[in-house]
């Protein structure tokens, strides 16, 4: 697989991060349109279309509705091979077969009425507000204060560095809503910064590879609000299900890091042995005392009232989870307005505005895909006949689950993480009730089993993403961090995702505790 590279077009903010032009998010990176590998040759193109073709035969030449289903899913499964946009690999087989089984009048129907159902419900509005608060927030340069405060406060502890890459690494993707995005900018950031500190260089690229894992889960999560929109549960209480979770694995690889640097000083910088990443590169790093501590939080003031607003404010039962979004918008809009004061603060706005728009209508075209496959999965009869193949194979709940996660690693090698939820749930939500699984558990365990995916070797993208970056001379300070030293790294962090997954499985209720307090404290949280 070749290795990723930044994008052509891009500047740098304060602390070295690569960001794109302008400094504005790269919606592309956060919504990617179809798998994550490169797109496919001539050759790769005319097999690909001729399967295709092959596809449509088979569909229209089906002895019964069920198999013309199958067809069709084959179809989207070679589309999404030969990287064509997510949207129209789920919409385009689903119209053709609701066409081949039922004819023009449902096909009419459904071109009708999908698009409306999709994203009409009022809880999706939530959406648009998360993610113009995410792209407000990486204006007013927020990425730079978050691991300016982390940095601060944690450098005193074995590895402290990590512990603080790791925190601010959640926090920034969760608020970003791009795991890509976060790993360019803190990458750049926290690997020079770790090699300064005598760092074991595989430390260092591990740490920054498993830092971004936790954000689509901790709130506000965009993936946790596209799949309450698949899986039809209320968006309040899916946003809440992932804060544990998420919270409770990044503090999972934080004590990972501390015993290492209990166990290992050597590899965080601290002993005998740890060494510099080169003889002439000066690994001193200056004293952070507690009033540098205390006034690098003034640089986030800003950030900790969104989170008052939009946790208090669903907590307490004033906001609903649609109206907290739009508070936690408005703060950000305003927190923007005044980091960037001088600084043409309304031409950030506006780009943020229509980056907004352009990544809510890529997601609300996915959805209406999602939407279409479904309809043909019912029309076809094929959902029933997928929930009993599943059921007659006798899993019980924990066999099922663990098979689930073999099939999402494997899958994470082609697709990226929505992908992979919008071609899995429509077919597995109906299963879930017969293997007693909630929905809302669920939803947080495909989020991670994505996430998971994105970083497992030998195809996950963020490996190569971090090879590139620590490519850079100005990153790596002359030592050489190959492409084998990334995996050996990851070897040392995965296993951690690996129990966490398990413990998961053993205890759901980690996961149902927050939105159940929650729905007794505020009264409900459904909007």
């Amino acid at each position: 697989m070749s290795q990723p590279k930044p994008p052509a077009n891009t500047t740098t903010d304060t602390i070295g991060a690569t960001l794109p032009a302008g400094n504005r998010p790269n919606t592309t990176a956060l919504f990617p349109a179809g798998s994550r590998r490169e797109r496919p040759g001539t050759l790769a193109l005319t097999i690909g279309f001729g399967l295709v073709a092959v596809c449509l035969i088979g569909l229209f030449t089906s002895p019964t509705a069920a198999i013309g289903g199958a067809w069709c899913i084959g179809m989207m499964l070679v589309l999404l091979f030969l990287s064509v946009p997510v949207a129209i690999a789920l919409s385009v087989p689903s119209i053709f077969g609701v066409y081949a089984v039922s004819g023009i009048p449902a096909t009419m129907n459904i071109l009708s009425t999908a698009p409306f159902s999709a994203v009409s419900d009022w809880s999706m509005s939530v959406l648009p507000m998360f993610i113009f608060m995410g792209m407000l927030l990486t204006q007013s340069g927020l990425s730079v204060k978050v691991y300016r405060v982390a940095d601060h406060w944690f450098s005193w502890l074995p590895g402290g560095i990590g512990i603080g890459t790791t925190f601010a690494g959640a926090g920034l993707s969760a608020v970003t809503g791009s795991t890509i995005g976060m790993t360019y900018a803190l990458g750049r950031a926290g690997i020079p910064e770790m090699l300064k500190a005598g760092y074991d260089r595989r430390m260092a690229v591990g740490t920054i590879m498993v830092s971004g894992m936790t954000g689509n889960l901790i709130p506000p999560s965009i993936l946790m609000v596209v799949y309450a929109g698949i899986a039809s549960v209320p968006v309040g209480p899916a946003l809440m299900a992932g804060a544990v979770p998420g919270i409770l694995l990044a503090v999972c690889f934080a004590a990972f890091i501390f015993a290492l640097g209990v166990v290992a000083p050597r590899l965080v910088g601290r002993g005998q042995n740890a060494q510099s990443p080169t003889k002439n590169t000066d690994t001193t790093r200056p004293t952070t005392t507690w009033r540098d501590r205390f006034t690098s939080l003034t640089g986030v003031w800003g950030f900790a009232i969104i989170l008052v607003v939009l946790f208090g404010g669903m907590f307490s039962g004033i906001f609903t989870p649609t109206e907290a979004g739009a508070a936690a918008a408005l703060c950000s809009l305003l927190l923007c307005l005044w980091e960037k004061r001088g600084e043409q603060p309304w031409r950030k706005v506006a780009d943020s505005a229509m980056d907004t728009v352009a990544a809510t209508s890529a997601i609300f075209f996915i959805m209406i895909g999602a939407t279409m496959l479904t309809s043909l999965l019912a029309i076809t009869g094929l959902a029933p006949i997928l929930t009993g193949l599943i059921t007659d194979l006798g899993l019980s709940r924990i066999g099922f689950l663990l098979v689930l996660i073999l099939l999402y690693i494997v899958m994470g090698m082609f697709f990226d993480t929505l992908s992979m939820m919008l071609l899995t749930i429509p077919i597995l939500l109906p299963t879930l009730e017969t293997m007693g699984v909630s929905p809302l558990w669920f939803g947080v365990f495909v989020v991670l089993l994505g996430e998971f995916a994105m970083v497992t070797p030998p195809v996950g993208i963020i490996p190569y993403i971090v090879h590139s970056i620590a490519k850079n001379p100005e990153v790596n300070l002359g030592a050489t961090v190959t492409l084998r030293d990334i995996f050996i790294s990851l070897l040392w962090f995965l296993p951690v995702v690996v129990i966490f997954l398990i413990l998961m499985v053993a205890a759901p209720g980690m996961t149902e505790w927050l939105p159940e307090l929650i729905e007794r404290t505020s009264g409900g949280m459904s909007g």
